[in-house]
């Protein structure tokens, strides 16, 4: 049914299990799949699956609810998975959808109806049940303008039945998903190795005057040839002064001789990310200045990976990151050792060439759920990518590979892929 091989169902068995020893007795708990967003006329685009509904079932299918009520006195609802209903129409014109067995294998859920069962098992399950946890959107970066299916039903149940006790399920939700499993583990690290084989390729068909777009299109083609779902995130290729536009999307530009080009991309795979960067010279040579500001990067993104460790919360690591930053830049003359002894520690002299924090959390999306403020536990997947930004030179610089926190010390999920400078210019020469 997906383009990536079918994940096993324990991974999903196992997460459900986590969930409910979370929640109290006599407690449901209701997720819903992603609305399909309207684009033009009738077209929507890209559909994606609400991670959290993917980590508790597997389904990659919109219109998916699941219901998660442990001691509900009638044992259909314990633990129920309602999904579309295919048809005639359907199958024409978009497609195969989950049967009810498939649905029961890919979860690992015996109990799975169709959606239009839904309501009337709603009425059962809340007269039954004192306490309700509903998931909301709580990525401490997600702005919601629009009130998504979640939020929709969040307010609708609410209005019907106000003397329910109601509850957040995103702080259990953000628990749980930090803590990678070793499944998991595993499916973020052929995430990696996609884009492994994508980055490969690129060293191999940049040179001078292709469009960013055309390095773009190599990448893509990498992806989807892997059984990867494509991009994890919109793809950055940044030749030049554009590698100081921390967001640049446009990817449209000519890469000149004589440039770096600063690439941010990674593959999806099952629903998992990646998260690369590498900034690479167009002609196959670092001249010296790019060198040196290439080897102050990786010396710091190298520092910062071995200071990623149990006990520092993520923004105590980022100001740490900040002090080896500062003695980075000082050592390639962007700052002087004078005016450092003589800064605001409100306003590091640093954040003018590296503005933006060097760790987040990854798993099913890009930037995963996760409390920063909390300490970084065995387990978690983190990105480590400083960068040092020189807008008056045009030039830009990031590295970026993907950490797993691990008990002695932290496996590099993406050590295999080539970042220092010899190794590059070697790659793309030959």
């Amino acid at each position: 049914m997906h383009k990536y091989n079918p994940i096993n169902n324990q991974l999903f068995i196992n997460n459900r299990s986590k969930f409910i020893k979370e929640i109290p007795n006599k407690s449901v708990a209701i997720f819903h799949s992603n609305d399909q967003f309207p684009k033009n006329g009738d077209l929507y685009h890209t559909w994606r699956q609400n991670s959290d509904l993917y980590y508790l079932t597997g389904i990659d299918q919109e219109k998916s609810i699941l219901v998660l009520f442990p001691n509900a006195p009638l044992p259909q609802y314990r633990e129920a998975l309602f999904i579309i209903e295919s048809n005639e129409h359907i199958a024409i014109w978009e497609g195969q959808k989950y049967t009810l067995e498939q649905a029961r294998i890919a979860s690992g859920i015996k109990n799975v109806f169709y959606i239009e069962h839904f309501q009337e098992a709603l009425e059962k399950i809340m007269l039954l049940a004192q306490n309700v946890y509903l998931n909301l959107n709580e990525n401490d970066r997600a702005v919601n303008e629009v009130p998504y299916r979640d939020l929709r039903f969040a307010q609708e149940l609410k209005q019907k039945f106000p003397l329910h006790q109601y509850y957040r399920a995103n702080p259990i939700m953000a628990k749980l998903r930090t803590i990678k499993s070793q499944l998991e583990i595993d499916a973020i690290q052929e995430a990696c190795n996609i884009t492994e084989k994508a980055f490969r390729r690129v060293l191999g068909f940049v040179k001078p005057n292709v469009f960013e777009y055309e390095i773009e299109a190599e990448i893509i083609h990498e992806f989807i040839s892997n059984r990867s779902n494509g991009h994890a995130y919109e793809p950055i290729i940044a030749s030049g002064a554009n590698a100081c536009c921390l967001h640049y999307g446009e990817n449209n530009d000519i890469c000149k001789d004589g440039e770096l080009i600063l690439m941010d991309f990674g593959a999806d795979y099952a629903n998992y990310a990646s998260d690369l960067t590498r900034t690479i010279p167009v002609n196959g040579k670092y001249n010296p200045r790019q060198k040196s500001v290439y080897n102050a990067c990786l010396k710091v993104m190298r520092e910062a990976s071995s200071m990623l460790r149990p006990g520092i919360t993520l923004n105590e690591f980022n100001q740490e990151v900040g002090k080896v930053m500062e003695s980075a830049l000082i050592d390639i003359e962007l700052l002087d050792k004078i005016d450092v002894k003589n800064q605001d520690p409100q306003n590091p002299l640093y954040k003018k060439y590296f503005m933006h924090g060097t760790s987040h959390f990854l798993g099913l999306d890009v930037h995963d759920i996760g409390n920063r403020y909390e300490p970084i536990k065995e387990g978690m997947v983190f990105t480590c990518e400083p960068g040092i930004y020189i807008r008056e030179e045009g030039l830009g610089v990031r590295i970026e590979n993907d950490i797993l926190i691990s008990t002695n010390e932290n496996v590099d999920l993406m050590s295999n892929i080539p970042i220092e400078v010899e190794a590059i210019e070697n790659l793309m020469n030959n």
